[in-house]
């Protein structure tokens, strides 16, 4: 049975912490290693290279979509996988894709979530698609044939694995067919467009993002500058209701689900410190917001 090309795609920014271990990981999985970077000033590039990757400089984006998309469109894979550089495909999860990548790969799933995903697992698969669902309305479009595939990401949080505060499992859509999903690069959130059916793999892809604290606020910091411009995109009123609106009700509200709702006490000290932070986001957000408009007068 023939197993179809893949290309795995990345866009980078001086990522020589963490390319090598991201890698490493897809070698034996990838025909071809796509790497868009941003002219990255540290060891990032050699280490790409060192992988026989095929290298492509672009400048420096806001929003990092834009240049994930400009990876993907390198790619002359039938399927691809598209890949944070602090993301790392476990062997499991490898395999699975292997499998996918077969002729048979229509098998694995006949609907949004996969008849062997049983128990918990499937609930939150079920849970987490239906969110996207009412937040972004259609996903994919009904064409009898799937063409992209979900894969849960498992978060690592100051160097363990965050299981609650509605982290678990953070589906994200990123094995796909060429030419049938793309980002839009409108938003750093945003899902990827589908032009066909939307399926779920059941093994995890590992993400270490936050390592450390330093860490953490550094995204933290750039996608708070991203929302508060957002918000001055979308106009947002600088008014009483909507200061009490960002920097007490969301935030409030934001902690008490994710901290008592969704059981981030059960990460421990993790997990309060998750939901702390993600409150946090949004009057930061609005205060940088507040702050954009005051420049421009």
């Amino acid at each position: 049975m023939t197993r179809q090309k893949i290309s795995v795609v990345l866009a980078v920014l001086n990522e020589e912490q963490n390319l090598d271990r991201g890698l490493n990981s897809v070698k034996n999985l990838a025909d071809e290693i796509i790497v868009a970077d941003q002219y990255s000033t540290d060891d990032t590039v050699e280490i790409a290279k060192s992988y026989g990757a095929k290298v492509y400089e672009f400048h420096y984006e806001t929003n990092f979509h834009i240049t994930k998309q400009k990876a993907i469109d390198k790619a002359t894979g039938e399927w691809i996988l598209q890949l944070d550089a602090d993301e790392v495909v476990t062997p499991d999860l490898a395999k699975e894709i292997k499998s996918v990548l077969t002729d048979r790969h229509a098998e694995f799933i006949s609907e949004s979530v996969p008849k062997r995903v049983r128990g918990d697992k499937e609930r939150l698969f079920r849970r987490h698609e239906g969110l996207i669902r009412q937040r972004e309305g259609a996903l994919g479009s009904h064409t009898g044939e799937v063409v992209a595939f979900f894969i849960p990401r498992l978060n690592y949080f100051l160097g363990k694995p965050l299981i609650h505060a509605g982290v678990y499992p953070d589906g994200v859509i990123r094995l796909f067919k060429k030419g049938k999903a793309r980002l839009p690069g409108k938003s750093v959130h945003e899902l990827m467009e589908v032009d066909g059916e939307v399926g779920w793999l059941f093994h995890d892809l590992e993400h270490h993002d936050s390592p450390t604290l330093r860490r953490y606020l550094e995204r933290m910091n750039r996608y708070t500058d991203l929302h508060a411009q957002d918000l001055k995109d979308r106009r947002v009123p600088k008014n009483a209701y909507f200061l009490i609106l960002y920097t007490l009700y969301k935030p409030a509200l934001t902690f008490v689900s994710l901290y008592v709702r969704h059981r981030g006490f059960m990460d421990g000290i993790r997990g309060f410190l998750w939901s702390t932070f993600s409150s946090l986001h949004y009057p930061i957000s609005y205060f940088k917001y507040w702050s954009l408009n005051s420049k421009r007068k």
